[in-house]
Parts: C-alpha cells; structure tokens; sequence
C-alpha cells in the first residue's frame, strides 16, 4: 500500500511546530504575474515597424514593464505595513506610481498604434482599472499618534538590518537543499519577528533587544551559511544535529526575552494605574 508523504521515512516526517505560524499567502503573484507578461507582444509590434514606430513600442514596453515592477513592489510593501501595528507609510507609493506607468505606457502604444483619441482612452482607462485591480498604496503612518519618531526611526533601522540577516540565512538554507531544516528555520524566524514586533510596538525595549536584533542574528546567520556549505557538500548528521540544537536554544532565548519584555510592559501599565488611582484619590474622587 501506498504511503503518506511526510510518512516516517519522509525527511518531512516530524512536523516542525510554529513553521507556518502566521504565514499568509502574498498578494504580489498571479495578477501582478501577468503584467509583466500581457506587455511582451509589443516586441513583435515594435520589430514589424518603422524605425519612429519600433522606438515608440519599446518605450510602451518598458513603461508597462516598470509599471508590474513597482505594483509587484507596492504590494509587498503594502503587506508589511498591514503586519505592523506601528509602520509608517511607504516613502514612495509605488502602486500609485505603477498605474501612471501603466497608462502611459497604454497610451504610448496606443498612439504609436492608432492616434491621439486612441492614446488618451488607452491611457485613462489603464490607469483607473489599474488602481481598482491593486488598490492605492497606504497614505498615512499607523499607530504613530504620541510616539517618538526618533525612537521609531532607531528600531525601523535595527529591524531592517535583523531582516537582512534572517533573508541571508533563508538564502544560505536554500542552498544547502535540506528541507527540514528549512522548515525549523522558518519556525525559529517566526519566533524572532514576535520580538521584533514586540520592539516596534515600544521602541523603549530596544536597548534590551538590540544584542538580539544583531549580535545573535549576526551569529545565527554566520553558523547557517557555515552549515549550509559543510551539509550541501557532505550532508553531516551531526552538523545537522548540532545547527538543530542551535535553531532550538535561539528559538527558546528570543521567546524568553520577547516574554519578558511584555511582562515588563504590563508592569509599566500596572504602576501608571496606581499612580493614576493615587491622584485620584488625593483629589478625592472614588471609582464608581
């Protein structure tokens, strides 16, 4: 009889806990997929025509390739602002900027291929469909009421380098072929981005996380790549076992510190209600 993939043979067997935690599937595919490849047939367009038609198409072409570019990339950036409590709006909003490329790129071919009125009704109605297929980019900061820019600005830097390791560690893995791994690690990441939203939701805990946020990611990435190279040449069971041990004290140390930092907060909370309750009481007014 016919076993089940991830059966107890399969490398997959053991299933890893927390390795989807949280995962959502991304809006930047399929349709954003097909703007790159609906422009292609203007290459045709523009090597069947004279030398002022052949320079106008390409032009079309390379606006519209640059318009799935930047919609690709307004997405994602998109994706991480709705993940956050705290984030401020895209410095460039680049899905606006993608359904202008659009319809100038529309409008070029549609000049080249027709004339002006057709240009102008290309141009308009790739625009506007655009904007209703991908929406506009987030135009405002979230959650930034009474926060410290300064503050918010420090811990934006020390997540984006803590997110460069954990994307080299994600490339080093990919390299090394070894899927069960891959799956711890992608647990042990998860687990990692809670402090680091922790961090952003009260930059006040930065100077607590900050060794995490680099030194041991710095660490953590150095000992994968490591690991990748001696795996993917000799698949070592004990370099194996050894990266595993490492991935589960990570895991379990930036838990602890992400745990600790809430209780801190909510003891934060508890002295500012007593304090709160104090005055109240000096002034003499009683809860109801």
């Amino acid at each position: 009889m016919a076993q089940r993939y991830g059966g107890k043979f399969s490398p997959e067997g053991k299933p890893v806990k927390g390795a989807y935690r949280g995962a959502k599937r991304t809006r930047a595919g399929g349709r954003v997929n097909l703007l790159f490849i609906i422009p292609l047939p203007l290459i045709w367009k523009a090597f069947t025509s004279d030398p002022v038609g052949m320079a106008q198409y390409l032009v079309a072409l390379g606006a519209l390739i640059l318009a799935a570019w930047l919609t690709r990339e307004g997405l994602l950036a998109q994706e991480a602002y709705e993940a956050r409590k705290i984030a401020r709006r895209p410095a460039l909003p680049r899905k606006i900027a993608g359904s202008v490329l659009t319809g100038l790129g529309l409008g070029i071919a549609g000049f080249a291929g027709f004339g002006v009125t057709e240009a102008a009704i290309f141009a308009v109605l790739g625009a506007v469909l655009h904007s209703m297929a991908f929406g506009f980019d987030p135009l405002t900061d979230k959650g930034m009421e009474g926060v410290d820019t300064f503050q918010t600005d420090r811990v934006a830097r020390a997540v984006e380098e803590a997110e460069t390791y954990m994307s080299a560690m994600t490339e080093a893995m990919k390299r090394a072929g070894d899927r069960q791994m891959m799956a711890r690690l992608e647990a042990f990441q998860a687990t990692a981005r809670d402090l680091f939203r922790t961090v952003e939701e009260d930059p006040r805990d930065l100077t607590a996380a900050r060794k995490y946020l680099s030194v041991y990611l710095m660490g953590a990435r150095d000992a994968t790549v490591k690991y990748a190279d001696i795996y993917g040449r000799s698949h070592d069971e004990k370099a194996k076992a050894d990266y595993a041990a490492l991935l589960d004290d990570l895991e379990q140390n930036f838990a602890a510190r992400t745990q600790k930092m809430l209780l801190d907060d909510r003891s934060d909370l508890n002295i500012e209600i007593e304090v709160l309750r104090d005055r109240l009481k000096r002034e003499g007014i009683k809860a109801g």
